[in-house]
């Protein structure tokens, strides 16, 4: 279902569409992800992507 909002303008806005169009651009922030959440380095190109974090993420903790 897809995620629509109106404005205060009466405007409406597809969230999903937004996230699917801009999921490749670099996020604000200090954290160098994209909007998919793949890890990126300064120009934008991917270094890790998010499965991979979080494979490591689930591997980290089964060593504990």
């Amino acid at each position: 279902m897809p995620q629509i909002y109106k404005t205060a303008q009466g405007k409406t806005i597809d969230m999903d569409r937004l996230r699917l169009q801009h999921e490749k651009e670099k996020a604000v922030g200090n954290m160098n992800v994209n909007g998919r959440g793949d890890q990126v380095d300064q120009y934008g190109n991917i270094v890790k992507k998010k499965n991979d974090i979080i494979k490591e993420k689930y591997n980290q903790r089964g060593q504990r």
